[in-house]
């Protein structure tokens, strides 16, 4: 064994330093000390493998290092030699030595590193995950950063100091932590100090010293309370102060994005995809069981709770309409809130929108709302189940949709409708029953809970609560008036209802006047909070109090719950797609499916198709339609009250002269009037009549009703323009007035149209009578068919008369009353008891068809009569005057006709088409008329495709940005 220090010792160390320094001496191993061999084999060789040799031959050389090094001795007769060999050592000691602190210099610089990257890593690794919050900066502040002045930035944060000032003593606060830990674990352990641990210490310790030490503790303890309250409020201010910067600076961002800095595609926010996607399944009338399953914050509460409250603190703006104890919330209100640079709201169905920062805008937004809630209310109803869809963006909203519904009321009162209470638990039970739907329900604080409706309610649809948030509202009130603050607690810990909730949060919401501003709430919430005994004595938590906090939790509560649901309900409507698409394809394979707006448009074209045909009609054909139907019309009139009063007399110019009178008459009271009504029948006519031949091609017979309602409400907005009539009435008059017949074509045209009217009046006439006397002796023995006592009596009567006729031919129109009276007489010698007014009636029948036949003989007569016509040779049996009558007649309905078609084809056709138009155009915009114009479960089909789809469409949109975000 060697010792340490002795001559061998050293010189073994010292060889074996200098071998493994790199330096090469030339030195057998074998002439080495035992000792040198045994470490070198030991360290460089494999002789204890389970032993890193780097590490251990690195310490030996580190404790070998700090040995003296001495030259060796010269052995004796060397000479020279011995001094040069001794000079060469000195020289490679000093190698070893620079290279030694090569090593050392790279092995620090190499550990160092290591050590620095180790120690990042474990700090990095200590920081708390922010990447779900990257929702809070939108990507394009990101692509504003290079162009943000980070110098005035970094001018307008705070200084370190100021920081430094708002953070509390932290040694201070660690005492104060420390006794706290060491004051609650021994309560739990059960040795509370403030109690004499144990009776036999008690007996030895000074009754003085335990009531100073309990004493000492309480003060202790209010005063570890009060710091931490401070704390908390401290760390409150700072952090609204941070975030009111944050909303500045992040105002000023989206500001310059809006005022065009990118110049890329606005790309739709989180929020509103999933808000549309609500929109479209509020309108639809879910088939096949579907149903509206996605989230939503549905606000419940009793009337008058404060509920509409807590939605304007949340959103920061009054926007609701508001009343003194009466029911404002007629209808629910889905209200969409979402961040952006200005604080504004708008109506889904309305492109205005309104700046919650001015005033006049608030009041009419609050105005526009009461309106639409009032609207929606049907006749001898209250409330309504119709949605208003309302957005709201504005800097440090919290994202959330949230429905307001109307105040659960206990009693119906007056004014309101029988059903009111019973409409409010459908709709109320309606929005709850949704299994994904996070109900906050509203408890006014200020009434006795008892007295609550809306907490049974809640627990029926929530009874574990896994999806219900309490909110007590109005505390301020509660604390001031409840003798007992230990009820608020029971309330917010849930002790207290039988319903069960994720949280329960206290709130204030304003001292109760209607025209206080949303910052003046918050600074009254803020100061009474700080002030309160519910947060200084424990009684609530911090995290539970201010609509800060409650809006915080909410927003987190909905967006977890969207992204627990939302998948789940895109493959409800993946399979509902598909049960529809097969449907469709299994019972209209041929047919594109349209959906209730593109069949209208369809329709649309075809009536408007089937109106410009109308202007496809000759003239030929509306003249003569119109011809007819005019003298249609007014035929009988000419005859009964123009062409038999002119008649009864032979002389020719009393008859020019009735006839002119009477058609003067005729021509300013009537015939105009006449002459419109038949062209505006007409033309409703042959209006009916294209459409009828296009139902007829092929046309789909979906559009019957819809066709049949435009046609009758386009007649019906028809006006015809009313100076026609006076231009009209005077051509008419004109026409009438020319009594010159010009060429024998038209003397004869007016002889055949008087011998077809005459002829034709006469049938009519032989109508008549065959009906009054009944059946002749003909048909009597060959229909076997008999008369009634009736026209037995018209039967003797009409033969009395024809014998009186036949003894005078040239008889007047009317019976003299001694004439009467014979024929009474004649009758009632035979036994035929008759009355006089029977008699005149058949006479009137029987001197029609005598005048007639006699007016026929003559026109026979006057059709060789133009020739004396023309020269006005005077001759009694051919004085034509009732043919020249019906040659002005005739000519007057041809130059109506013609005006009359000029006025249809020129105006009246582009009147009635632009007419069509309006009406299409109206019926495009209601909704209710084309649901009931357009019908059928084809329709519905369609209908129910389209929604399907768009809805799948944005929930898979929904679904890749919410993933985009993750």
């Amino acid at each position: 064994m060697l010792r340490v220090g002795s001559k061998s010792a050293c010189m073994a160390c010292r060889n074996l330093v200098s071998t493994n320094m790199g330096v090469r001496f030339r030195v057998p191993l074998q002439k080495l000390h035992p000792l040198s061999r045994a470490i070198h084999h030991r360290y460089s060789g494999n002789t204890n493998p389970q032993r890193p040799p780097h590490r251990t031959a690195a310490r030996y050389f580190t404790s070998m290092s700090r040995l003296p090094m001495r030259p060796p001795k010269s052995r004796p007769g060397s000479g020279g030699r011995g001094h040069q060999q001794q000079r060469n050592f000195w020289v490679a000691q000093l190698a070893a030595r620079l290279l030694k602190l090569r090593y050392i210099l790279l092995g620090s610089a190499v550990g160092g590193g290591y050590t620095a990257k180790k120690t990042y890593d474990e700090w990095k690794d200590m920081l708390p995950d922010f990447s779900e919050y990257n929702w809070v900066i939108p990507d394009f502040v990101w692509e504003l950063s290079e162009q943000i002045d980070l110098d005035k930035l970094a001018k307008a944060l705070p200084e370190i100091e100021e920081i430094a000032k708002l953070l509390p003593d932290l040694n201070k606060i660690g005492e104060n932590f420390t006794f706290l830990k060491s004051f609650l674990s021994s309560e739990t352990a059960g040795d509370p100090p403030l109690k004499a641990t144990d009776s036999s210490n008690a007996a030895t310790q000074d009754g003085s010293d335990k009531q100073y030490k309990k004493s000492s503790d309480k003060e202790r303890l209010d005063q570890l309370q009060e710091e931490l309250l401070r704390t908390q409020l401290k760390y409150q201010r700072m952090l609204e102060r941070v975030e009111k910067e944050n909303k500045e600076l992040r105002k000023v961002v989206l500001q310059k994005d809006d005022k065009g800095i990118h110049q890329r595609k606005v790309k739709k926010s989180l929020i509103d995809l999933y808000s549309e996607v609500l929109d479209i399944l509020s309108d639809y009338d879910a088939n096949y069981n579907t149903q509206d399953h996605l989230p939503r914050v549905v606000v419940v509460g009793d009337q008058s709770a404060g509920k509409t409250s807590v939605l304007e603190m949340i959103a920061q703006a009054r926007i609701f309409p508001r009343g003194s104890g009466e029911m404002m919330t007629r209808s629910p209100v889905k209200v969409t809130l979402s961040e952006g640079p200005h604080h504004v709201a708008m109506f889904k169905d309305s492109g205005r929108e309104f700046d919650l920062g001015k005033e006049e805008d608030l009041a009419a937004l609050r105005h526009e709302i009461e309106l639409r809630m009032r609207k929606s209310v049907k006749e001898g109803q209250t409330v309504s189940c119709e949605t208003i869809s309302l957005s709201v963006k504005g800097p440090g909203i919290q994202r959330m949709v949230l429905v307001d519904l109307p105040g659960v009321i206990s009693t119906v009162t007056a004014g309101m409708a029988s059903d009111t209470k019973e409409t409010i638990f459908s709709i109320s039970r309606a929005y709850m029953q949704n299994p994904n739907a996070i109900i906050l329900c509203i408890q006014d604080g200020s009434v006795d809970a008892e007295r609550s409706i809306v907490t049974d309610l809640v627990s029926q649809m929530d009874p574990q609560g896994k999806r219900t948030i309490f909110v007590l509202t109005k505390v301020d009130l509660a604390e001031k008036n409840l003798a007992s603050p230990n009820r608020i607690q029971q309330i917010v810990e849930g002790k207290l209802f039988p319903m069960k909730a994720l949280g329960y949060f206290a709130v204030v919401t304003g001292k109760g006047s209607s025209g206080e501003s949303i910052d003046s709430i918050k600074e009254y919430e803020e100061d009474f909070f700080q002030n309160s005994r519910l947060l200084k004595d424990g009684m609530l938590k911090a995290h539970q109090v201010t609509t800060k906090n409650l809006s915080l939790a909410v927003s987190d509560c909905f967006w977890k719950m969207v992204r627990e649901s939302v998948e789940q309900q895109a493959d409800v409507f993946k399979a509902s797609r598909f049960n529809l698409e097969t449907e469709w394809k299994n019972n209209y394979p041929r047919l594109r499916e349209l959906d209730r707006n593109e069949l209208f448009e369809k329709a649309k074209n075809e009536i408007l198709d089937e109106v410009i045909s109308l202007s496809q009609v000759t003239p030929q054909h509306w003249e003569a339609i119109l011809q007819k139907k005019l003298w249609e019309r007014v035929s009988t009139h000419v005859i009964e009250n123009i062409y038999l009063p002119a008649a009864q007399t032979t002389d020719s110019g009393t008859f020019n002269t009735t006839v002119d009178i009477k058609l003067k008459q005729w021509t300013d009271k009537q015939l105009p009037h006449k002459a419109l009504e038949v062209a505006w029948e007409t033309l409703q006519e042959e209006f009916a009549r294209f459409m009828a031949e296009y139902k007829g091609k092929d046309q789909d017979d979906i559009f019957d009703k819809l066709k049949e309602a435009v046609k009758d409400e386009s007649i019906k907005r028809h006006k015809w323009n009313d100076r026609a009539k006076d231009s009209l009435r005077v051509i008419q008059h004109n026409a009438l007035e020319d009594r010159s017949i010009t060429d024998k074509p038209q003397w004869d045209a007016a002889i055949q149209f008087m011998e077809e009217t005459l002829q034709s009046r006469l049938k009519d006439t032989d109508s008549v009578i065959r009906d009054m006397v009944g059946p002749g002796w003909r048909q009597r023995w060959l229909s076997w068919m008999n008369r009634t006592p009736d026209q037995h009596i018209r039967n003797e009567t009409k033969n009395e008369l024809e014998r009186l006729l036949k003894l005078h031919d040239e008889h007047t129109a009317y019976l003299a009353n001694d004439e009467v009276t014979t024929v009474r007489k004649n009758l009632e010698g035979r036994g035929v008891e008759v009355d006089p007014v029977l008699i005149k009636d058949t006479w009137h029948q029987l001197y029609r068809r005598h005048f007639l036949q006699k007016a026929l003989s003559h026109c026979n007569l006057c059709k060789r009569g133009f020739y004396y016509y023309q020269r006005h040779f005077v001759d009694s049996e051919l004085e034509c005057n009732d043919v020249v009558l019906f040659w002005r007649i005739q000519r007057m309905l041809v130059i109506t006709g013609n005006t009359l078609r000029q006025q249809l084809t020129n105006t009246e056709v582009r009147r009635l088409e632009k007419n069509v138009k309006e009406v299409l155009d109206d019926f495009g915009e209601d909704m209710e008329k084309k649901t009931h114009l357009i019908t059928g479960r084809r329709v519905q089909l369609a209908e129910d495709l389209k929604k399907v789809r768009e809805i799948q469409e944005k929930l898979e949109a929904f679904i890749e940005a919410l993933h985009k975000e993750k």
